[in-house]
């Protein structure tokens, strides 16, 4: 058995040529179903997201017919020339396939290394295929494989666990400020892309309420609707600022909206209870003095970008030992195939000299004459012991690997597994 894989992502191909290569939900099966149509490919997924799209397959045939047939496939859907693609694409075979498939499915190959995203588009990718009916029991091998290995990773190392994106930080912080954030209350003081951001991941780990205040009463009201929250004029956010356990800031204004006079006010009408503000703004539009008040915790922009580049640093060198991980997992598997091809060989091999010697008694059965039930169960015992004879030292010799006779495994297939389907 063989694999294959011939892709682009956001390491090879800008977002023109991907959007072009990306195959849409509503084509998938059919994408799947003409992929596998293609001699002598026996099966295959596809994988299509925002960064990459990899076409995989399996074969029983030499590696480079088959990725003949994927370049073929690939250009045929989508009326591509070679000269199109060729200088963006990758391919990949055999083991090396395994690996790069082991490798993305563990999210070490994605934009950000550890994101947690890309695991769930493989297994979506996965079911698709399996519903078109173009897997295999190949595939279904190595995809199996691929996501106990992806696995194995998010419990072994820590990949996964530091933010590295601004909005995911600003949950990070939150977390260390309070104890619990059910229940807790987010006000968006304008509503940029990352504040915005910021609040849906509070959202979903527990906030239960947003309050979106934006110059643009129409923004703020879209907003709060979309996240179950509630509008606010730009100018009554400074009296409701009280209600606030986190507040984001992120505005066009040039000078600062929030001083210590409103931060006090504030925190005696919540008897001191702690506030957590978040400045994203460039220029800042919170007054960095409040920092110095009790209970108030403060980071701004650059703050937060310090703790992206320590998390992300964090995650390199957790990277590094989810690579050994995958090292480790291609091995494991690759002397899974081998002991399989032993395995098939052996059980041919037993079978065949088995029906020799079947055949040389059925030859005798004349000269026996009528045997009784005891006689018969003899007769069979000694058929066993010697095709046991016979077979265990070619099965030793394949069991150790010796290095002289394994030259010989791929004759011994093809001489013993063919007879043994040709009955």
């Amino acid at each position: 058995m063989s694999v294959v894989l011939l892709g682009l992502s956001h390491k090879t191909a800008p977002i023109e040529l991907r959007e072009l290569f990306a195959i849409a939900e509503q084509r998938l099966a059919d994408a799947l179903t003409t992929l596998v149509s293609h001699e002598p490919l026996n099966g295959g997924l596809i994988i299509s997201t925002c960064n990459r799209v990899e076409v995989i397959a399996s074969t029983q045939r030499p590696t480079h017919d088959a990725v003949s047939a994927l370049n073929r496939f690939v250009r045929e859907f989508h009326g591509f020339r070679s000269e199109d693609i060729d200088r963006h694409t990758y391919v990949h075979s055999e083991l090396d396939a395994v690996r790069h498939i082991f490798r993305v499915t563990a999210s070490l190959d994605s934009m950000v290394v550890g994101e947690p995203q890309i695991t769930g588009q493989v297994k979506d990718a996965f079911q698709k295929a399996q519903q078109a009916g173009t897997v295999g029991s190949e595939l279904s091998r190595v995809m199996s494989r691929a996501f106990a290995v992806a696995k194995r990773v998010r419990n072994e190392t820590a990949i996964g666990q530091s933010a590295v994106s601004i909005s995911y930080v600003a949950v990070e912080l939150a977390r260390k400020v309070f104890d619990r954030l059910d229940g807790s209350t987010v006000m968006l003081v304008g509503a940029g892309e990352m504040s915005e951001l910021a609040a849906r991941h509070l959202r979903n780990v527990g906030a239960s309420r947003v309050l979106v205040a934006n110059r643009t009463l129409e923004n703020a009201n879209r907003l709060a609707s979309e996240m179950g929250g509630e509008a606010l004029p730009f100018t009554d956010f400074e009296k409701r600022l009280h209600e606030a356990d986190i507040v984001i800031c992120s505005t066009e204004a040039s000078h600062y909206l929030i001083g210590s006079d409103n931060v006090r006010h504030a925190l005696s009408a919540r008897r001191n209870r702690p506030i957590l503000f978040i400045d994203i703004s460039v220029p800042r539009n919170i007054d960095p003095s409040i920092s110095g008040l009790d209970n108030v915790f403060l980071f701004d922009i650059d703050d937060l970008e310090n703790v992206v580049s320590f998390n992300r640093t964090e995650r390199e060198r957790e990277a590094l030992r989810a690579e050994a991980i995958v090292d480790s997992e291609v091995k494991r598997f690759a002397d899974s195939l081998a002991e399989g091809d032993v395995n098939e060989i052996i059980g041919a091999f037993r079978r065949e000299v088995g029906l020799m010697v079947e055949l040389e008694l059925n030859r005798s059965r004349k000269r026996l004459g009528p045997l009784t039930n005891d006689q018969e169960e003899a007769v069979r015992a000694l058929v066993n012991s010697i095709v046991s004879r016979l077979t265990l030292p070619v099965i030793k010799q394949l069991r150790d690997g010796d290095e002289g006779f394994s030259r010989y495994i791929e004759e011994w297939r093809e001489l013993y597994h063919r007879s043994d389907k040709g009955r």
